[in-house]
C-alpha cells in the first residue's frame, strides 16, 4: 500500500509529539541522575542540569550503608510482591463469577460494584473503619484495604468476556468444575491482563505512602515502606537542625542526597516495565474494549 503525501506528513507529525513527549518525560530524570553525582559546589552554584559535575558518589554511600533505607527498600520490595499477588487473586475471585449468566443478581452485583468506584465514605470514616478492625499500626493495614481495585477487575472481566464460551462449555461437558476451568483454561490464556494489573498493582503499591502516613504510626517505622521514608528523608533534609543531626547539613550535599534517594526508589520499579511490555499493550486494549 503506497502512502500519500499528507499521510506521511501526518507520521512525522505523530513522531514529532511522541519524541516531544518523551523527552519531556526524561529529561527530569536525566537531571535527578546528574544531580546525584554531582559535587556540593556545583550544586549550590546550580551549574547542574544534564551533566554531572565534579563527580561525587558519597551520596550513594550514604544511601548504601544505612540500614533503614535498606530495611525499607527490603521490606517495600517485599510488600509489593505481597500485594501484587493478593490483588491478582481477590481480582480474579470478583471478576470471574462475574461472565456467568447463569449467576444469580449479576446485573445487579455489577452495578453495586460500579457505584464503589465513583463514591467512598471518605478518610475519617475508613480510619474508623480500620480501627475497629485492629488494622491501625498493622502491616496488614497496608495490604487488606487495597487489595481489589475495581477498574483493573472490570478490566480482568472484559478480558475474561473475550474468551470464547465454546471453550468453556466444552470443558463443563467433559465434567470439569469450575475452578478448574479457571485454572486450567481462563489462566493461561489471560497472561497478557495479568501481566498489566500485576504492574498496574505493583506500581500502585510501590508509589504508595499515604496509607502508611495515616494508618501508621512513629512507633511502626520499622514498616514504612519507601516512599514514606523518602518523605521523611526529604522533610528532615529541608530542616538545618535536622540535616546537622544527620551529618548533611551542608546544602549542596542534601541536595545531591535527596536526587540520590529519588533515583533509587524509582529505578527498581521501572526495570519491571521492559520485562511485561510486550503483554502490557495487548492487555489493556483487549481488556479495555471487550465487554
Amino acid at each position: 500500500m503506497i502512502k500519500s503525501n499528507k499521510t506521511k506528513f501526518g507520521d512525522w507529525i505523530f513522531v514529532i509529539i511522541c519524541v516531544i513527549v518523551s523527552l519531556i518525560c526524561l529529561l527530569p530524570m536525566l537531571n535527578l541522575l546528574a544531580r546525584s553525582l554531582s559535587s556540593t559546589e556545583a550544586l549550590i552554584k546550580r551549574e547542574v542540569f544534564l551533566w554531572p559535575k565534579g563527580w561525587n558518589f558519597s551520596s550513594y554511600q550514604m544511601v548504601l550503608t544505612d540500614m533503614k533505607y535498606i530495611w525499607s527498600f527490603v521490606w517495600t520490595v517485599i510488600l509489593t510482591v505481597i500485594c501484587t499477588i493478593v490483588s491478582l487473586t481477590m481480582t480474579t475471585l470478583c471478576a470471574y463469577p462475574l461472565i456467568f449468566e447463569k449467576l444469580k443478581g449479576r446485573n445487579a452485583i455489577n452495578i453495586f460494584i460500579t457505584i464503589t468506584m465513583f463514591f467512598n465514605a471518605g478518610a475519617i470514616p475508613n480510619y474508623l473503619l480500620l480501627q475497629k478492625l485492629h488494622l491501625l499500626d498493622n502491616p496488614l493495614v497496608l495490604i487488606i484495604p487495597s487489595c481489589l481495585s475495581v477498574y483493573n477487575m472490570i478490566i480482568m472481566r472484559s478480558f475474561f468476556y473475550g474468551i470464547p464460551d465454546s471453550i468453556r462449555e466444552a470443558a463443563e461437558i467433559d465434567g470439569a468444575s469450575f475452578v478448574s476451568i479457571l485454572w486450567r483454561i481462563y489462566i493461561p490464556l489471560s497472561k497478557p491482563v495479568y501481566a498489566t494489573l500485576a504492574l498496574f498493582y505493583a506500581v500502585g503499591r510501590w508509589n504508595g505512602y499515604s496509607d502508611a502516613l495515616m494508618y501508621l504510626s512513629i512507633k511502626k517505622q520499622e514498616f514504612y515502606p519507601l516512599q514514606l521514608f523518602l518523605y521523611n528523608i526529604l522533610n528532615s533534609v529541608n530542616s538545618v537542625d535536622i540535616a546537622a543531626q544527620e551529618g548533611f547539613s551542608s546544602p549542596g550535599l542534601s541536595e545531591s542526597l535527596k536526587a540520590a534517594i529519588v533515583m533509587f526508589s524509582t529505578i527498581p520499579i521501572l526495570c519491571i516495565y521492559p520485562w511485561l511490555q510486550k503483554y502490557f499493550i495487548h492487555g489493556v486494549t483487549l481488556g479495555g474494549v471487550k465487554e
